[in-house]
């Protein structure tokens, strides 16, 4: 197939890269002159404008694929090439939107007969070699028209066991991408999951600064130990019942530095921590965990501890995430992140 990416950011040009290792053809744009030049050696296809890819990607329907940052600047995007497209052409958006955008941009767009599709994209700076797990919303007829692209991404079966009972769903939740419902499904869903995440984070953290502190000059002397943090996340993920891949990423930082003072503790959050706090108030869900995890986030940012680096250390580890700079998500126009930041 043949589409079009704009945004060549940490995902977006790894995905455009996943993309053509499997024989598809990416028309790329960013506004960095130097991005487009590094995919072109790759052998993707540069355009120099929105309206230069769209002429590259031929006839319908063409799709666009926008790896941005959340709120105004995938707006002015999705405004930008309205215009441009027409009826049976695609726009995905693979970042981070808030839900409720894509359900109004679906019914604006729906208007000209052009079908918006939004997709939950998590993998990080890994995901060129362990691919992308997608959560998508959208028209089942676009999603069936893109699943060569949704497969390329995907991580494919690899060696996970197959959950007993699953034999006769659907199989490409298998493989790493899910069709979760209507227009806004998808970031709803990765809503979720990456406030599920920040819980996840947040366990971990405390449990690693507890273990840190057994040997302070508070406690009895007779009961304290200096415990070696590296070989516990080390031996946890042989075989434990809280082995993860962030516990991977989190034994690894700890290797190289096993006091991580490379780390500041200041740690940020983007929208979807806000988000699925704000929908469990909505639906009236006690969210206890994920609301504290959220908050912990705004007070690192006050005091840093050990559990802080902690949290810092693997959000470098998934997404090269460089704590102070980024911006500090404050609404609905997170306009600071660079390109393509999830």
């Amino acid at each position: 197939m043949r589409i079009g990416m704009i945004g060549l950011g940490r995902m977006g040009g790894n995905m455009t890269r996943r993309l053509m290792k499997a024989g598809h053809a990416c028309v790329v744009y960013s506004r960095n002159a130097g991005s487009r030049a590094k995919l072109a050696l790759d052998g993707a296809i540069p355009a120099g404008s929105t309206a230069d890819l769209v002429e590259a990607l031929g006839p319908a329907p063409r799709t666009v694929w926008l790896m941005l940052p959340a709120g105004a600047v995938t707006e002015a995007m999705v405004d930008q090439l309205a215009p441009l497209l027409g009826a049976g052409d695609i726009i995905v958006d693979g970042g981070n939107s808030f839900y409720k955008d894509d359900i109004r941009r679906a019914r604006t767009l729906a208007e000209k007969g052009i079908r918006y599709v939004d997709c939950g994209t998590s993998g990080g700076i890994w995901g060129l070699e362990r691919g992308y797990c997608m959560m998508i919303g959208g028209p089942k007829a676009a999603i069936d028209h893109l699943d060569p692209i949704f497969a390329a991404l995907a991580p494919g079966l690899g060696d996970i066991p197959r959950t007993p009972g699953r034999e006769d769903g659907d199989p490409r939740v298998e493989r790493g991408y899910l069709h979760a419902g209507p227009s806004g499904a998808g970031h709803f869903v990765k809503m979720v999951h990456n406030g599920i995440e920040y819980g996840l984070m947040q366990a971990y953290a405390e449990g690693f600064d507890i273990l840190r502190n057994k040997d302070s000059k508070d406690l009895p002397e007779g009961e304290r130990f200096t415990l070696a943090l590296p070989d516990i996340a080390e031996v946890w993920r042989r075989g434990s019942v809280i082995s993860s891949w962030l516990l991977d990423l989190g034994a690894a930082a700890l290797v190289k530095d096993p006091q991580l003072r490379g780390f500041s503790g200041f740690v940020q959050d983007s929208g979807e921590g806000r988000w699925t706090v704000e929908a469990a108030i909505e639906e009236a869900v006690p969210a206890e965990v994920l609301t504290t995890a959220l908050f912990a986030r705004f007070r690192s940012r006050q005091v840093h501890t050990f559990g802080e680096k902690m949290l810092s250390a693997m959000r470098f580890g998934f997404g090269g995430h460089v704590e102070g700079a980024e911006a500090i998500y404050a609404g609905a126009d997170p306009t600071g992140p660079p390109e393509g930041k999830q």
